[in-house]
C-alpha cells in the first residue's frame, strides 16, 4: 500500500512519513502543489495525506487539478484551521476526508485505512480469498477459524496479492506497493517475504495459494 505525504513543513512531513512506514505503507512525499499534481499523475498511489496550506497551488487547488485529470486516488487534507468554509471547501474541491491539525496520529491511520477500504471496486471492508481473510482495520489475518500473527510488511505483502487475487504481481509492482525503493532488478526483498508469508498462510494449512509465476512475479491462487 503507497501514500503520498504533500506537506511543506520538514517536522510534520518526516513525522507522518515515519509514522506511516511503521504502520507498514511505502511512502512518498511532496513539499509543494506543483511536486504534488505532477507525482499524483504520474503514479499510483493508494491514499494521498495533502495539506491544505502548501505552496502554489494550495491543497484545494491540487485536489481540483487531479480531479480533472480523472485521478481517482482517496485523498485525506490537512489543515490548521477548523471553520466549517475550509472544510466545505475541501471536500468541494475533491477530498474525500479532513482532519485538522493538531490530530492524533492514531486517528489519521484509521482515517487512511478507512479511505482505503472505500476505494471504490478495489477495497472491500474485509479481503477474503477462500479461507483467508484480511482485515486491514484490524489489521487481522485468519486462515478459517485460525489467527495468523504478521509482521507489518507480511501483512501489506498479502493484502496487496488479496486484493489482486488471480492477477500477477510483478516484483516491481510489489515493491512500489510496499516498499520504499525502486526495483534494480537485484534486490530479493520480495522473495524472501513471500517465502515468509508461505510459511505463515500457506505451509502450516497444507495450502499452496501464494504461487511463482517464472519470470513475472508472484500470484494468489484463489483455487489453490
Amino acid at each position: 500500500m503507497r501514500v503520498l505525504v504533500v506537506e511543506d513543513d520538514p517536522a510534520m512531513s518526516a513525522m507522518l512519513r515515519r509514522g506511516l512506514r511503521r504502520a507498514g505503507y511505502a511512502v512518498d512525499s511532496a513539499a509543494d502543489g506543483a511536486e504534488a499534481v505532477w507525482t499524483i499523475t504520474e503514479t499510483d498511489y493508494d491514499v494521498v495525506v495533502l495539506d491544505a496550506m502548501i505552496p502554489p497551488p494550495d491543497g484545494f487547488e491540487v485536489c481540483r487539478r487531479i480531479r480533472a485529470a480523472e485521478r481517482w486516488v482517496p485523498v485525506l487534507m490537512l489543515t490548521a484551521r477548523d471553520g466549517t468554509t475550509d472544510k466545505i471547501r475541501g471536500l468541494d474541491a475533491g477530498a474525500d476526508d479532513y482532519l485538522t491539525k493538531p490530530f492524533a496520529f492514531d486517528e489519521l491511520l484509521a482515517r487512511v485505512r478507512a479511505l482505503i477500504r472505500r476505494e471504490p471496486g478495489q477495497r472491500p471492508a474485509v479481503l477474503r480469498v477462500g479461507d483467508l481473510l484480511l482485515d486491514p482495520a484490524e489489521r487481522r489475518v485468519r486462515r478459517g477459524d485460525t489467527a495468523i500473527s504478521l509482521s507489518a510488511k507480511e501483512f501489506a505483502l498479502l493484502h496487496e496479492l488479496m486484493r489482486r487475487n488471480g492477477e500477477t504481481l510483478s516484483r516491481t509492482h510489489l515493491i512500489e506497493h510496499v516498499w520504499d525503493f525502486a526495483y534494480d532488478g537485484g534486490s530479493n526483498v520480495v522473495d524472501v517475504y513471500v517465502r515468509y508469508l508461505r510459511d505463515k498462510v500457506d505451509r502450516p494449512f497444507g495450502r499452496d495459494t501464494i504461487r511463482t509465476v517464472r519470470g513475472a512475479g508472484y500470484r494468489l491462487d484463489p483455487e489453490a
